[in-house]
């Protein structure tokens, strides 16, 4: 068989599967096993133990586990409370008031969490009842919110990161600082589209809150001390060179139980339910990340990145052209994917393909997961958007309406990270220097 009917087969046979309710990663095992079996001479059996030990086993996914379980003990705090109230005094007098604490308290609960949908969630339980007690409007309210809460895979500790870097055996704590800026950016075009629609809006924009002396105001700011002692612990021990991707995921469990002791909600149960959640999802990345590893080596005894590669680079397509077609790619495969199944799925198949494009391993790391962040906000698979329809009980058809604006926004980011790739690899340049 040609290289064309084998990727047909073992496409109809993934979809097959999946379609069926099998979990994903034993899907992607099973893929692999069928390719191998049919297409390439090495046992199956002997080539699928070997790969999923390998891939289990890594100490670079020690940080996963780790990271997120410091976001499930924060996500039990009421970390997010105290944010709103250190924040509010400050947003004012921006135009767009109050909403800013949507886009700002998600950028700083992303640099300790790593996931988008628990920053989501987390501002959102905070945020969404206080903007509607002061009439804020709903749809832009929810959109920023679903918008912002994407920066929890951009803004370091990201898990989609780490996933990203063990698969591509790129550094995870460049990429992490990578994600810095690129981060900050989206962060301010959010807070500009706001500013702008408040400009044009002014009857929908309620009315300040009672002002604050500034004294008052540095009184209320404490209640940010907290969250800003664990980034400087986390971000700031990796960009020192002190401590690895894994240790300062280590360094942040230890901290977020302490704010967790400190503010008097680390009860056993809190504790016991914040393990069992982490436990369970890190599970469920696990046996993706497994399933993946194997599908890769399937894929590579079959030959099948490579004729990708070469069939791509005889289309003789610019950079940017590859880029855009990527980037449409990955938000078409996030309407029926999650981002760290679209990570695991086409890495493999990619990797050779953008490193024969002369492009940055580092810098297309940070390209994908604005890519996946994309897709987190896609119906009918966007990650925000469930959590936002579970919070507000409005049609996931409207949440994406309202969220369509940030969702451009991304796009426009994606663009000025091509056109200036300093924004993702300065950063890290300066901490190898």
């Amino acid at each position: 068989m040609n290289e064309v009917a084998v990727t047909a087969l073992l496409v109809v046979a993934l979809f097959m599967i999946l379609a069926s309710g099998v979990w994903i990663g034993l899907t992607l095992s099973g893929v692999a096993w069928i390719g191998m079996q049919l297409f390439s001479s090495r046992p199956a059996g002997d080539a699928m133990a070997v790969t999923i030990w390998g891939s289990s086993s890594s100490w670079t996914l020690t940080a996963l586990p780790l990271f997120i379980w410091m976001g499930e003990i924060l996500f039990r705090t009421r970390l997010s409370q105290d944010m709103f109230r250190g924040l509010a005094p400050w947003m004012q007098r921006l135009p767009g008031r109050l909403l800013h604490t949507n886009v700002i308290g998600c950028a700083i609960f992303a640099a300790v969490s790593g996931s988008s949908a628990a920053t989501c969630a987390t501002i959102g339980k905070m945020s969404l009842p206080e903007l509607a007690k002061r009439g804020y409007p709903d749809a832009m309210a929810v959109g920023s919110l679903a918008g912002a809460g994407t920066l929890g895979l951009l803004i370091p500790p990201s898990i989609i990161m780490i996933v990203y870097g063990v698969i591509a055996d790129v550094s995870i704590s460049e990429l992490f600082i990578a994600g810095v800026l690129p981060g900050v950016l989206l962060a301010l075009l959010f807070s500009g589209y706001i500013a702008l629609w408040a400009w044009r809006n002014p009857s929908q924009v309620p009315p300040p809150d009672a002002p604050l002396s500034l004294r008052e105001k540095l009184r209320e700011s404490r209640n940010l001390i907290p969250v800003v002692l664990l980034i400087l612990a986390v971000l700031g021990s990796i960009y020192a060179g002190i401590a690895t991707a894994t240790e300062a995921a280590a360094v942040g469990v230890v901290g977020a139980l302490l704010i967790s002791g400190l503010q008097g909600s680390l009860s056993w149960t809190a504790f016991r339910e914040s393990l069992m959640g982490g436990t369970r999802l890190y599970c469920m990345i696990a046996l993706i990340l497994a399933g993946a590893s194997f599908l890769t080596l399937s894929m590579g005894y079959i030959g099948l990145p490579r004729h990708l590669a070469e069939w791509i680079a005889s289309l003789g397509l610019s950079q940017f052209q590859l880029i855009l077609m990527l980037a449409a790619f990955y938000v078409v495969l996030g309407c029926f994917l999650d981002g760290i199944s679209m990570v695991v799925l086409t890495m493999g198949v990619l990797l050779p393909t953008i490193q024969k494009a002369g492009i940055d391993p580092l810098w297309f790391g940070i390209f994908v997961v604005l890519v996946v962040e994309m897709a987190q906000i896609t119906p009918p698979v966007g990650f925000n958007l469930f959590v936002l329809q579970g919070m507000t009980g409005r049609e996931i058809t409207w949440i994406a309406r309202v969220t369509l604006p940030f969702f451009v926004l991304m796009g426009v980011a994606i663009l000025l990270v091509y056109f200036v790739p300093a924004i993702v690899t300065w950063l890290p340049a300066q901490m190898r220097g």
